[in-house]
């Protein structure tokens, strides 16, 4: 099956079928890093080009090694290193990377529909790596294929989400994605932290995290992301880790097989306790080695479509 799209922007407008094939290519190819060389000529010729414009550890460096494994050439720009320091509009920027010709641009940005924009200008691939507080779907995949891989399945779990949600992109491309594959999605969190569109995407608040953990498949943990709060929403941190942190005497009440996940960075003794993020039940490090199969899985299929594209095009003109 071939995937049709020029970009990744986001899990709203992908199809069950797209979200499936995506994650049938990741699992195909995470045995690509179990290997003494991990690396294919897969994309060898094409060029990456990373536009991180806020801070990233987990994604841009898995971004980078799935390009790198793919044998594609990668290039990284970061908002102190790029001449908008010195005035450059955004679109001048990108304008004048498309001037050299590369395949692919991965775009982390602090505005919200900044990928999209690009996108809109440009005949080049675009991949949203985390917009403002829209969305971050290559989490949202890798999060899916963790809990396939630990549950088998998704359709028919619950999953519980906990944490900042009204400032999290990850939470809404997993409760997008999460639905559509069949899960059913509970959020708990301060009503401060719940964005006003919660009950159109579907989602069902629970406000007491005792009364939802005995629930839960799949309880999905979310940063506290104090960037991004511009008022004080919370009394204080030791009072929302007492209400909602995850620690061992909660957990107690879930059920045997549930899984605890968390897209990091992670608030140690906040979000959760350590004996947790750690436990048995910790899916966290899963999720890490995930990303890299499911960007692997991005830029293949992305690659692919564009090396499509131009045989046809050859065929064409011959």
């Amino acid at each position: 099956m071939p995937f049709k799209r020029k970009d990744l922007l986001g899990l709203r407008d992908l199809t069950v079928e797209e979200i499936e094939h995506i994650l049938e290519t990741a699992f195909s190819l995470k045995e690509i890093n179990t290997r003494s060389i991990k690396k294919v000529p897969t994309l060898r010729g094409k060029t990456v080009v990373h536009l991180f414009y806020e801070p990233s550890t987990r994604t841009r460096t898995s971004f980078d090694i799935a390009a790198k494994r793919l044998s594609a050439d990668t290039y990284s720009i970061t908002g102190s290193s790029s001449s908008m320091v010195k005035g450059e509009t955004f679109l001048d920027t990108l304008k004048n990377l498309e001037a050299m010709s590369p395949d692919i641009f991965i775009i982390r940005h602090s505005s919200s529909g900044a990928p999209h924009r690009l996108a809109d200008r440009t005949p080049i691939s675009v991949v949203n790596a985390g917009d403002g507080m829209h969305e971050h779907p290559s989490q949202g995949l890798l999060d899916m294929m963790t809990i396939l891989e630990k549950k088998r399945r998704i359709d028919g779990l619950t999953v519980l989400i906990v944490g900042d949600i009204a400032h999290s992109r990850v939470a809404r491309s997993n409760i997008l994605g999460l639905q559509k594959l069949g899960a059913r999605v509970v959020a708990c969190a301060p009503p401060t932290l719940l964005p006003v569109d919660l009950d159109l995407m579907g989602a069902e608040i629970c406000p007491r995290i005792d009364d939802a953990i005995p629930h839960a498949d799949v309880i999905m943990v979310l940063r506290l992301q104090k960037e991004r709060m511009q008022q004080m929403l919370l009394p204080s941190l030791r009072e929302y880790s007492i209400r909602y942190g995850i620690n061992g005497r909660r957990l107690e009440r879930a059920r045997k097989d549930v899984i605890v996940m968390h897209p990091g960075p992670i608030n140690r003794g906040v979000e959760l306790s350590p004996e947790v993020a750690d436990g048995p039940h910790s899916a966290i490090l899963d999720q890490v080695s995930n990303g890299v199969a499911v960007r692997m899985a991005i830029l293949y299929l992305l690659g692919q479509r564009e090396m499509s594209r131009a045989s046809a095009t050859r065929e064409e003109t011959a």
